[in-house]
């Protein structure tokens, strides 16, 4: 999923100012090797962006109308006030010039395992998400992972996923992701 957002460049200063002005400031990093630029997001905006974005997982477009961006990034950081429900801060990679990227990716159960079915076991998830490593323009929203076959004792590990084609595991494949206990 692609979404879109504008913000606009922000001088380095006084980031409380800004934000009792109803803008959130914001970097974006990776663009120009080490530098990083300061932007400002509109507050409605970044409420409307956090309700659909997931932190390392959507691609985001960034259009920054005054400055000399205009690609595609990663949600890398979402900062929080302490203790009121306030967004302080938000982090972006852009990934235009990176030939891969990693990423969290949510894992998505489907089936009733014959395990639970017949066996009277139980599903016991060891993991609700992976790290991969993948083509910006390939990031996948989830991945589906198919239990139907599992009896009680068997299991899935990374490396039994079926992964769309080049998106790889970013961490070593042999621990478990799901497995059929018996109760």
């Amino acid at each position: 999923m692609l979404m879109t957002i504008d913000c606009t460049t922000r001088a380095a200063s006084n980031p409380r100012a800004l934000r009792r002005s109803g803008k959130i400031p914001a970097t974006i990093y990776g663009h120009k090797g080490g530098e990083s630029t300061a932007i400002a997001l509109d507050s409605k905006q970044v409420i409307e962006l956090l309700r659909k974005a997931v932190v390392n997982n959507t691609l985001i477009e960034v259009n920054v109308t005054d400055g000399n961006f205009k690609g595609k990034t990663l949600l890398r950081e979402v900062q929080h006030h302490p203790y009121k429900n306030e967004v302080y801060h938000l982090s972006f990679f852009a990934i235009q010039n990176q030939s891969r990227v990693e990423v969290s990716i949510p894992l998505h159960f489907i089936g009733v395992p014959v395990g639970v079915k017949v066996g009277g076991g139980s599903v016991d998830v060891g993991m609700n998400e992976i790290r991969v490593s993948c083509p910006p323009e390939q990031v996948p929203e989830f991945l589906e992972v198919d239990i139907t076959d599992l009896n009680v004792g068997q299991g899935i590990h990374i490396a039994d996923l079926k992964l769309p084609e080049g998106v790889t595991p970013a961490t070593d494949t042999t621990p478990l992701v799901v497995t059929i206990l018996k109760k």
